[in-house]
C-alpha cells in the first residue's frame, strides 16, 4: 500500500481526495501536494490503471511533479493533479464528467484542473457546468483551445538549449531526433523539429498516429518500438508518452547525447538521472521543458493572450540553461539542479503566501 503520509518532505501531500459516483460509475483521485505558491493547478488524467493503488501512486508523482513545474515555470501555482480511473474510449460520458466536476467544485479553489491524458478541452468544457475551477476550455466556450500546442513549443525550446550546451549551437538542422510517442504533443513537436531542418525517427502504439505523421511528414523514418528507438543511432531522443521511459536497461542501451521530451516523470527511479549524468547523457528535466501547456493554462484563467504566453514558454529556453549551468557548478545532475532552484522558489516565496485556503 503507497505510503500517503510519507516522512519524505517532497512526497507529502497537503490533501488526496477520493471520488466516486456510484450511478456515472466516477472512480477518480484528486492530489494537493503542495499551494505554498497559489491554488494547486494540473490536469485530469483518465486512465485504466491496474487497480487503486496504482492509480494512487501516479497521481502523487503527478501531483509533486506540478508542484516543481509550475515554480520553476514562474506561475503562482502550487501542484495538483486528478485522476479518474476507467478507459476514455469506453468509460468516459457526461455524467461521469460533470460528477467529477462537483467534486472539483468542492475544494472551493484549492485545485484548478485542465487537461491531460485521455483528456480533452471537449471534457473541460463538460467539468465547466460543475466547477467554476477548470482551466484548457474550447475557444468556443471562452477557454485557449488545445495546450499542446505551446507544450510541444516549449519542449522544443528545451532541446534547442540543450543542443547549445552539447553542440554549441541551438540549431537541430541535421540533428537524428527520436520522438517516442507522436499523439497531442509529440506530433506537433515533430512538426516544429521539421521546420527547423531536424532529421526525424518516430514510434506509437497507435498506428494511427504514425499515419497522421507520415501524411506531414512523409520523409520521416519509423521504428517498431521504444526498445528500437533507445537503441538507434541519435543525437536527442525525445520521449513524449508516458512516464518510466528511463530506466536501467533504456539507460544502457542508450545512443543519444541528449534527453529531452515532453512525457512526465519520465525517470523510472531516482537513481537514473546518476546513470544518465555518468554516460554522459544531457538530460533536460522534463518537468522544466514540457511546462509550456500549464503555462498556457494558467494564462487562460486570466484572460488568455497567445503572445503573452507564448512569450513566457520562450523562457523555457533560458531556464534550462541556467539549470545547465547551476548542475554543472554545484557537480549535480540537471535534474538535482532543477529540483533545488524549485525547491528554492517554494520555500521563499511560500513563507511569504503560508498555506492558501481556497476562495
Amino acid at each position: 500500500m503507497t505510503d500517503v503520509f510519507s516522512s519524505s518532505h517532497k512526497d507529502v501531500h497537503e490533501q488526496v481526495v477520493f471520488c466516486a459516483d456510484e450511478q456515472s460509475g466516477l472512480r477518480a483521485i484528486i492530489a494537493v501536494h503542495s499551494t505554498a505558491l497559489g491554488p494547486a493547478l494540473g490536469g485530469t488524467r483518465f486512465y485504466p490503471y491496474a487497480d487503486e493503488h496504482a492509480a494512487l501512486a501516479d497521481v502523487r508523482n503527478l501531483a509533486r511533479g506540478m508542484s516543481y513545474k509550475n515554480a520553476l515555470a514562474g506561475l503562482d501555482h502550487g501542484g495538483g493533479k486528478a485522476v479518474i480511473i476507467g478507459d476514455p474510449s469506453r468509460d468516459k460520458s457526461e455524467a461521469l464528467l460533470r460528477a467529477y466536476g462537483r467534486f472539483v467544485q468542492s475544494l472551493g479553489g484549492r485545485y484548478i484542473t485542465a487537461c491531460d491524458v485521455g483528456t480533452y478541452s471537449e471534457d473541460m468544457d463538460l467539468i465547466a457546468r460543475e466547477s467554476r475551477f477548470v482551466t484548457g476550455r474550447t475557444l468556443s466556450h471562452g477557454g485557449a483551445g488545445d495546450s499542446s500546442i505551446l507544450t510541444a513549443f516549449g519542449v522544443f525550446q528545451g532541446m534547442r538549449a540543450s543542443a547549445e550546451r552539447v553542440f554549441g549551437t541551438p540549431s537541430l538542422l541535421g540533428r537524428r531526433v527520436g520522438v517516442e510517442g507522436v499523439g497531442k504533443v509529440g506530433h506537433r513537436l515533430v512538426d516544429l523539429l521539421r521546420e527547423d531542418g531536424a532529421e526525424v525517427v518516430i514510434c506509437d502504439v497507435s498506428e494511427q498516429a504514425i499515419e497522421r505523421v507520415r501524411r506531414r511528414h512523409p520523409e520521416v523514418d519509423v521504428v517498431a518500438d521504444a526498445g528500437a528507438m533507445t537503441g538507434a543511432d541519435l543525437d536527442v531522443f525525445a520521449p513524449c508518452a508516458l512516464g518510466g521511459a528511463l530506466d536501467d536497461a533504456t539507460v544502457a542501451r542508450l545512443r543519444a547525447k541528449i534527453v529531452c521530451g515532453a512525457a512526465n516523470n519520465q525517470l523510472a527511479h531516482s537513481g537514473v538521472e546518476k546513470q544518465l549524468d555518468e554516460r554522459g547523457i544531457l538530460y533536460a528535466p522534463d518537468y522544466v521543458v514540457n511546462s509550456g501547456g500549464v503555462i498556457q493554462v494558467a494564462d487562460e484563467i486570466g484572460g488568455f493572450v497567445m503572445e503573452r504566453a507564448r512569450a513566457k514558454a520562450a523562457q523555457i529556453y533560458d531556464t534550462t540553461l541556467k539549470i545547465f549551468g547551476i548542475a554543472a557548478e554545484e557537480g549535480v545532475p540537471p535534474a538535482v539542479a532543477a529540483d533545488r532552484l524549485a525547491e528554492r522558489r517554494m520555500s521563499e516565496v511560500g513563507r511569504l503566501r503560508g498555506i492558501w485556503l481556497g476562495r
